[in-house]
């Protein structure tokens, strides 16, 4: 009998290397067939938008909005800080205590924001760019997927994250002629500059 239970053993053993052998193969096999299902295209969406006639637009209002709106704010708080400064030195016409001591406060506010205004004037210019630039953004995402889509592409990734890629997997002119956009020829596959004399 114990020949017997060893026998059923071995039996059992080489079934399970098997077993273990198919569920491999065919995982292997399984990824094999998804890897070359996968395709990976890339491009760079940021290429796209200065190809965009909004981006120009966009441009100008952009200084636009810094010359009149944040230049003029900081003028106003200029002036403000000028203002309430004159009326807490003025010797000639002292001002009660409370009241002086109320526009030393603001006075120290005010420092505080002038000082710190650049910043301030960076991010509220940033801010207004980016709400001026999320529809266009919009549209450029959705031509990628649109291309991605009826060309097939599992991924699309940022042209900058990639050292080296085939020039057949760059979208740019797929999403350029998809926004109806002039891709100037210096950006296309195979540009050479001319050689001077």
């Amino acid at each position: 009998m114990t020949n017997l239970s060893a026998g059923r053993k071995t039996k059992k053993v080489k079934m399970k290397k098997l077993k273990v052998f198919v569920v491999v193969l065919s995982l292997l096999l399984a990824g094999n067939v998804s890897m070359a299902q996968t395709k990976i295209g890339y491009i760079d969406a940021e290429t796209v938008l200065y190809l965009m006639p909004e981006a120009a637009k966009i441009d100008s209002l952009v200084q636009l909005y810094q010359r009149d709106t944040v230049g003029k704010e900081y003028s106003s708080l200029m002036q403000t800080y000028q203002y309430k400064d004159s009326i807490f030195r003025d010797s000639l016409h002292p001002a009660p205590a409370a009241v002086k001591e109320q526009i030393g406060k603001e006075l120290q506010q005010l420092v505080q924001t002038l000082q710190n205004w650049q910043q301030i004037a960076q991010e509220a210019v940033q801010n207004k760019q980016s709400q001026l630039l999320a529809p266009v953004m919009k549209k450029i995402q959705e031509a990628i997927q649109a291309v991605a889509k009826e060309k097939g592409y599992t991924y699309v990734v940022s042209r900058e994250s990639i050292i080296v890629a085939p020039e057949t997997d760059n979208l740019l002119q797929a999403v350029a002629k998809k926004l109806n956009v002039t891709v100037p020829p210096q950006l296309l596959p195979g540009f050479k500059p001319p050689v001077g004399k």
